[in-house]
């Protein structure tokens, strides 16, 4: 089979979907087509300003107004602004003949089955035989979409389903046609996973394929099960959130995002055409859903669903919601349940369900009836949306968010167990359970070398999750490779003279153990391994220094103590540079403040696409402490070339921290001067992560690593630096843009990052500037208003100008 390469895709239909497709497809580098249809008649405006049906921007009006909006919306589709020039856009009358030049054509129009005949007719007129054609429908079968088309393009032809929104959303579903060649669903599976970032799933050509089928039936379920419990709206999204690994939407405020429209209309396709499923009666609507659509109760999209955001006479805003009773909106109730309680000391959300399914409150008997009702569903679908159990997993975890699919919540609570549950609930699971039981294996998954194994109906054996390879999962290594654990890290041997630390304490937080088990990973790196990755697999890299250790510290004023805490992480950082191996940062998803300080120091950082990095230390009323501070001073002096004005150069850095920048993406982090371009890299897909850094701290060995000599040629500006920052803040502060306790924190970045004083440029070593930062962070903690602020960030995880 030729080498298929990707370099450029026409996207067809301009809607929310088809512009975060081609926003996604630009943020991995690809060339990308966006056309649409011509508008039928003139808008005012057009008309005010004289223009015709036949002028360009007219012509393409619906496409680029589309593509703004889109780059416009929050969260952003796009990486990084700039990657938006790698999108041209057209309608389908006078630009279809370019899709003779595109290696991949992914409509994305209305969901009805005679336009999209329509569009694959025009497309066919002027598409290049080999060339990849695929629609993105999330409930039409492929199988009719290709009827009356050509051999080749049939062959070409089949489903692949991106979830709103594509750059976020990780599922990517690939349903074959009836004569789809098997290399385009090879090529498929294997593009969406190491170049879109995806979890990719050959789906079968079912109603709803496997993600929107056992979600909604879920969300479903949980519709019959709220008025039958006479739960609230706010118990249920409390009950199915973040306690159980699911967003913090939950169940309903994720229904009023996506829209209760585009839900009704997956879960009546199901209902039309899955006649055969066992529980067909819960996709018929409740009263309540039927009347807030006739209500045009849709969610945001209308201002109003479950939940309804008003302002009181005070101009003060409230979130109201519905009563599902009197279908009346009421002010939100506070949920809490006893059996929540007991879950809050249990961090891994894989832990809590056996405590969950045997609480003693309506909370319990929730769960019990819940997880009974999913177990017993998703095994009555194999084989008909799939025959393997792992891919029902990986669809729901990467389509709705989910932290752990079906089959692995039931292994948590024990597979005896969850049947007790089914039964209890007057449902039943699917023959090949008892089957699976009887055979020997006693669980849905194993683990064996250090690799995921699914039980395999047909051959009712362990088989190996395919497609590992390219992975490392540190679940799956913990125990085995050990080297090293405290309460704060587990140390792991990656393999090949490769170590990774891996952080375990409360959202990954830096405190003494993590930084006493970051130098123990690097003396025993020093000692018997070739080099160090700083990785994890927690939904965030790291949220930062435990400032709850250095509020006490401060309250009681333990100052020396304080002193010798902040030196310690200084040190820390500097033996991740000056190690005599190469130390490799692998951030991702939140990697604040002492994070960003860790990532800065290392040799190398293979971040995450989505990382959110930067040095946050301002909102809590310090500078930051850990060498932050002396690193922006550093590479601001590394970037000053003869003739730059140098103070110019200086303020961007000092800006990026004064006001706590963060980046939005991975590719944002080098325009903040985070990451550093030609030595630091990102990959799209984080599961690709551990295993990419592993390579790179490989390759920085065999290419003969030698320890760093500590600088001591850092040049710093002194007192026409210091001068040029203080006149700003004073403007700042008489301006009302900053508080007076901003001012007093910017002054002191300020002097540290001007290196003091000093009555003219000199150059001075990175351990001046970390004695003149530690004393700035040391002065910052005996303020009244820094104590405010940490004291703040601690009660409500925000920050707080005073």
């Amino acid at each position: 089979m030729a080498k298929r390469i990707i370099k450029k895709v026409a996207v067809i239909g301009s809607g929310i979907m088809g512009s975060g497709i081609a926003c996604h497809f630009a943020n991995i580098g690809v060339e990308v087509l966006l056309l649409d249809i011509v508008p039928r008649e003139l808008t005012d405006a057009e008309k005010a300003k004289g223009l015709t049906l036949e002028d360009k921007v007219v012509r393409n009006r619906l496409v680029n107004d589309a593509l703004r909006a889109s780059l416009k919306s929050k969260p952003s589709p796009i990486y990084h602004q700039k990657f938006a020039d790698r999108i041209s856009t057209g309608n389908l009358e006078d630009d279809i003949t370019k899709i003779k030049d595109v290696d991949w054509i992914i409509e994305v129009v209305v969901e009805r089955l005679d336009i999209k005949k329509q569009v694959f007719e025009n497309l066919e007129k002027h598409r290049t035989p080999g060339t990849l054609i695929t629609s993105n429908t999330s409930g039409i079968p492929i199988q009719f979409m290709s009827e009356g088309r050509s051999e080749d393009f049939q062959k070409h032809f089949c489903g692949t389903h991106f979830f709103n929104p594509p750059r976020y959303l990780k599922l990517f579903e690939i349903i074959p046609g009836p004569k789809t060649d098997a290399s385009v669903l090879e090529f498929l599976n294997g593009y969406g996973e190491q170049y879109l970032g995806k979890t990719s799933v050959v789906a079968k050509d079912t109603p709803a394929f496997i993600g929107n089928r056992i979600g909604i039936f879920s969300i479903m379920s949980l519709f019959h099960t709220v008025k039958e419990m006479e739960l609230t709206i706010e118990e249920v999204d409390k009950l199915t959130g973040p306690v159980i690994g699911r967003p913090k939407s939950a169940t309903f405020r994720t229904v009023d995002v996506v829209g209760l429209d585009t839900l009704v209309h997956v879960a009546n396709g199901i209902a039309d055409n899955c006649k055969n499923d066992e529980r067909l009666q819960l996709f018929k609507l409740p009263d309540f859903i039927n009347t807030m659509v006739e209500n045009k109760w849709l969610g945001s999209k209308t201002g109003q669903g479950f939940y309804k955001k008003i302002k009181d006479e005070n101009g003060k805003s409230e979130i109201l919601s519905l009563d599902l009773n009197t279908l009346e909106y009421r002010s939100a109730k506070k949920a809490k349940f006893d059996t929540l309680e007991l879950t809050k000391p249990i961090d891994k959300v894989i832990d809590r369900f056996k405590v969950l399914v045997s609480g003693k409150d309506k909370a319990g008997d929730f769960y019990r009836k819940s997880f009974a009702q999913l177990f017993a569903y998703v095994t009555h679908r194999i084989p008909e949306i799939s025959d393997e159990l792992y891919k029902i997993d990986d669809a729901m975890k990467a389509g709705f968010g989910w932290e752990h699919g079906p089959f692995q919540i039931w292994d948590a609570i024990g597979v005896e167990k969850g049947l007790e549950l089914i039964k209890a609930e007057g449902l039943e699971a699917a023959n090949w359970v008892d089957n699976m039981l009887s055979s020997g294996s006693t669980s849905f998954y194993t683990v064996q070398n250090g690799a995921t194994h699914y039980y395999d109906i047909p051959s009712k054996t362990q088989t190996k999750v395919p497609g590992q390879d390219a992975f490392i999962i540190l679940d799956n290594i913990r125990k085995s490779n050990q080297v090293f654990k405290n309460s704060g890290v587990v140390v792991e041997d990656l393999g090949d003279g490769i170590l990774n630390c891996e952080f375990q304490s409360k959202m990954n937080t830096i405190g003494g153990d993590v930084l006493a088990g970051l130098n123990k990973a690097v003396d025993i790196a020093e000692k018997d391994f070739e080099g160090l990755v700083i990785g994890n697999q927690g939904a965030n890299f790291s949220v930062g220094a435990n400032i709850g250790m250095i509020f006490m510290m401060a309250v009681e004023q333990e100052y020396d103590e304080l002193n010798a805490a902040i030196k310690y992480f200084q040190d820390t950082m500097m033996r991740m540079r000056y190690s005599a191996i190469p130390t490799v940062s692998a951030p991702h998803g939140m990697s604040l403040g002492g994070a960003c300080e860790l990532s800065m120091h290392a040799d190398k950082v293979v971040a995450a696409a989505e990382t959110y990095i930067g040095l946050v230390e301002f909102g809590v009323g310090v500078i930051p402490g850990g060498a932050g501070s002396k690193e922006m001073a550093l590479r601001a002096s590394d970037t000053f070339r003869k003739g730059d004005v140098e103070l110019n150069v200086l303020q961007e850095y000092f800006l990026t921290i004064g006001m706590a920048k963060v980046s939005t993406s991975a590719y944002e982090a080098y325009d903040l001067g985070i990451l550093q371009k030609g030595k630091d890299i990102v990959v799209v897909n984080k599961d690709r992560q551990i295993a990419t850094a592993k390579a790179h701290a490989r390759l920085m060995a065999d290419a003969g690593y030698t320890q760093p000599v500590k600088r001591k040629d850092v040049k710093v500006l002194g007192k026409q630096a210091l001068g040029m920052f203080l006149v700003g803040t004073d403007a700042m502060e008489a301006s009302n843009y900053i508080s007076e306790h901003d001012h007093k924190i910017a002054n002191k970045l300020a002097y540290v990052m001007a290196g003091g004083d000093l009555s003219e440029p000199t150059l001075v070593t990175e351990q001046y500037l970390l004695d003149l930062e530690r004393e700035a962070f040391l002065s910052l903690c005996t303020e009244r208003k820094t104590l405010e602020r940490i004291q703040h960030m601690l009660k409500t995880g925000k920050p707080l100008r005073n």
